[in-house]
C-alpha cells in the first residue's frame, strides 16, 4: 500500500516520539497515585491520547492492552449517549463511563476522558481507564460476580457521566459513588488518579500543539495513522488469500447439570483477501444470562486486533509501528447478535476476560498454519479472585490474577506463569499483599510435572496458595479447569488448572471454576493452579539435552 505523506517524515518521526512520551508520562502518574495494587502492581489500566474523532493517536507501554486498545470504543459511546442525550463535550469538562453496551470493555473497567480544545476548537481526548476493586455489585469486589443476571447486578453503571462540567466539580456525584461502594477510600484516589493522568495527558497534547501547530501536529497524525496501517496490510499481503479457522472452548459451569452452562464455544473463521483480514465469530455459543458475555466492541474486537497486531508485527523481528488506530482498518469483524461474542442488552459481561482469552486463542491458532513461526501452541487462561472481609471495622477487598502460561512456539518453550495474550498484567508481589489485608501466601512456584509435551513444551502454570489470618470470603472468576490447553502441530495438550480449598487437610475441597461468594474463616487456605500451555510440535523431536535439563530442574515428572 503506497502512501502519501502530508509533512515530512523527521517531522512525524518527532511528533510521533512526543506522542508516545505524553501517554508514558501519563501512566507513569496514574500508575503512582493509585493506591490499589490491581492498579500500582498489576498495571490493569490505560492511558491514550485521541483525535478529535476518537482515533487512538499512541498508548502508554507500561499498561494492559486490554485498557488501552478499548479506548477508542470508549470515546464513540461517550459521543452516542451524548447524541441521545443532546448533550455535547465543552472545556473543563472530566466525563466517567464504563458502560458496557457503550464502548466500554465491562463495568469494573472505568474510563475518565477529557476533552482536549484549542482555542474553542474541539481537537483531541486525553483518557484513562483502569479495573476497580469495587463498584457496588452483589457481593464485595468486581471478579467473581457469577450469580449476576443482567448488567444491573454487576454493581454501578457510569453512561456518559460529566463528574466535572465546565470546570466545576460535580460533588453529587462523587457523594453518589462513595455511598454505593464498599471501599471509598480505595475507589475514589484512584480515580482521582485517573483524572489526573488524564489532565497530564491534555496539558501535554495542547503543548504539543502550541509547539508546532494545529495543522501540522493533525497532518503528521494521519501520516501515522497511514503508516500503522500500511504496515499492518503488507504483513496481511504476504498471508496466502483463503480461509482459515479453528475452534476454542470455555469451561463455563462444569458442576451445573444444564449443558446451556458448560462447554461453550469459540469459533473463528479468518478470511485474508489481499491486503484485508476479516474474522467471523459465527458458530460461537449463544449467550448467557451468566456475567461470561463479551461486549462486541471492547473485548471481542480487541482481542481479535491485539492478536493479528502481536502475531504479524511482532516487535522481537519487526521496527516499531506506532500503536494507533491506523492498525485496525484492514480488520473487519463479524458476530452474530445473541451470541457470546455479540451479546444483547441488557446480558451480564464482566466476567469477559476468560472469554475474551480464548478469542485471542484461538485467532492464533486459526492463523498457525499459515504463520507457523509466529504463533503458540494453546495457551493456559487465567483466574481471578477477589478477596474480602472487614478488619477493625473498615471493609478490604483485594483482587489476585493468577498466571496462565503460553504454549510452545517454534524454536522455543512457552513462557511460565505469566498473565496471556491481551490481558498482560503483572502479578502482585507477595510482600505487598501481605502488608495491606490478612491474608499470607503460603506457597507461590511453578506447578512443577505438568506440561504440553513437544518439540517444544508447552509453559508451565503457577501453584499459588492464598490463607486468611481473619476471617473473611471470596468469589473466583476462572476457566481452564475442564479443557486442556491445545497442542499444536503434533505437541501434546496442556494440563488444565484447578481451585483447591484447605489442600492437603481433611477438609480438602475442589472447587468450580467459579465460585459465588462464599465465607472464609481464619485459618483457611485457596491453592490456585494455573494451566500449564500446550506443546509445539512432536515430542518425539525434542532434544534430548532439553528434556533432560527439564527433568534434573524438576519441571517433568521423567526419571
Amino acid at each position: 500500500m503506497a502512501t502519501t505523506t502530508r509533512v515530512d517524515p523527521v517531522t512525524a518521526a518527532v511528533i510521533a516520539g512526543a506522542l508516545e512520551s505524553i501517554a508514558t508520562e501519563m501512566g507513569h502518574k496514574l500508575a503512582r497515585m493509585s493506591y490499589s495494587s490491581i492498579i500500582r502492581e498489576s498495571e490493569d489500566f490505560g492511558c491514550v491520547i485521541c483525535d478529535a474523532d476518537g482515533q487512538q493517536l499512541c498508548e502508554s507501554p507500561q499498561s494492559t492492552p486490554l485498557q488501552s486498545g478499548p479506548i477508542p470504543g470508549y470515546v464513540r459511546g461517550i459521543n452516542r449517549r451524548f447524541a441521545e442525550l443532546g448533550d455535547a463535550w465543552g472545556p473543563g469538562d472530566v466525563v466517567m463511563h464504563n458502560h458496557s453496551y457503550y464502548g466500554a470493555s465491562h463495568q469494573p473497567d472505568v474510563a475518565f476522558v477529557i476533552p482536549v480544545f484549542h482555542g474553542d476548537q474541539l481537537v483531541g481526548f486525553s483518557a484513562t481507564a483502569a479495573h476497580h476493586l469495587d463498584l457496588g455489585a452483589l457481593t464485595p469486589g468486581t471478579v467473581g460476580i457469577v450469580d449476576a443476571i443482567d448488567s444491573y447486578a454487576e454493581g454501578l453503571q457510569f453512561n456518559a457521566v460529566k463528574v466535572e462540567e465546565d470546570g466545576r466539580r460535580n460533588e453529587q456525584v462523587w457523594r453518589m459513588v462513595a455511598d454505593n461502594v464498599r471501599i471509598p477510600a480505595l475507589v475514589l484516589p484512584d480515580m482521582e488518579a485517573q483524572i489526573a493522568g488524564a489532565r497530564l495527558g491534555a496539558e501535554r497534547y495542547l503543548q504539543l500543539i502550541e509547539r508546532y501547530g494545529l495543522d501540522t501536529v493533525r497532518a503528521a497524525s494521519a501520516d501515522l495513522l497511514d503508516q500503522s496501517e500500511a504496515a499492518l496490510r503488507r504483513a496481511i499481503e504476504r498471508i496466502p488469500d483463503g480461509r482459515y479457522e479453528a475452534e476454542g472452548m470455555l469451561d463455563g459451569f462444569p458442576e451445573l447439570a444444564d449443558p446451556q452452562y458448560r462447554d461453550w464455544v469459540v469459533r473463528v473463521a479468518i478470511t485474508v483477501e489481499g491486503s484485508s483480514m476479516h474474522v467471523d465469530l459465527t458458530g460461537t455459543s449463544e449467550q448467557t444470562d451468566k456475567p461470561y458475555n463479551m461486549p462486541f466492541v471492547g473485548t471481542v474486537d480487541i482481542a481479535v486486533l491485539l492478536t493479528v497486531r502481536s502475531i504479524l508485527l511482532d516487535s522481537a523481528v519487526h521496527d516499531a509501528v506506532p500503536a494507533n488506530s491506523g492498525l485496525f482498518r484492514p480488520i473487519t469483524i463479524e458476530a452474530p447478535l445473541g451470541s457470546m461474542a455479540n451479546p444483547v442488552f441488557p446480558a451480564p459481561t464482566t466476567g469477559r476476560a476468560m472469554g475474551g482469552n480464548i478469542v485471542a486463542d484461538t485467532v492464533m491458532r486459526a492463523l498457525a498454519p499459515v504463520v507457523p513461526d509466529r504463533v503458540s501452541a494453546g495457551i493456559g487462561n487465567l483466574k481471578a479472585t477477589a478477596l474480602s472481609g472487614v478488619t477493625d471495622g473498615e471493609p478490604w477487598v483485594h483482587m489476585e490474577i493468577i498466571e496462565g502460561s503460553y504454549g510452545g512456539r517454534l524454536g522455543k518453550d512457552g513462557l511460565d506463569a505469566v498473565d496471556t495474550l491481551y490481558a498482560n498484567t503483572r502479578n502482585n508481589p507477595i510482600e505487598d499483599v501481605e502488608s495491606h489485608h490478612p491474608l499470607r501466601i503460603e506457597r507461590y512456584e511453578l506447578w512443577e510435572g505438568h506440561v504440553g509435551d513437544g518439540r517444544w513444551r508447552g509453559g508451565l502454570g503457577c501453584v499459588r496458595d492464598i490463607g486468611f489470618t481473619a476471617p473473611g470470603g471470596y468469589t473466583i472468576d476462572g476457566d481452564g479447569t475442564r479443557h486442556a490447553p491445545p497442542g499444536l502441530f503434533g505437541g501434546e495438550p496442556g494440563s488444565p488448572g484447578s481451585v483447591i480449598l484447605n489442600p492437603g487437610t481433611d477438609r480438602e475441597t475442589v472447587l468450580p471454576p467459579k465460585v459465588a461468594h462464599r465465607r472464609a474463616e481464619a485459618g483457611d487456605v485457596l491453592r490456585f493452579i494455573g494451566p500449564a500451555g500446550g506443546g509445539y510440535g512432536p515430542p518425539s523431536e525434542r532434544d534430548p539435552e532439553a528434556r533432560r535439563a527439564d527433568a534434573m530442574n524438576g519441571l517433568t515428572s521423567e526419571a
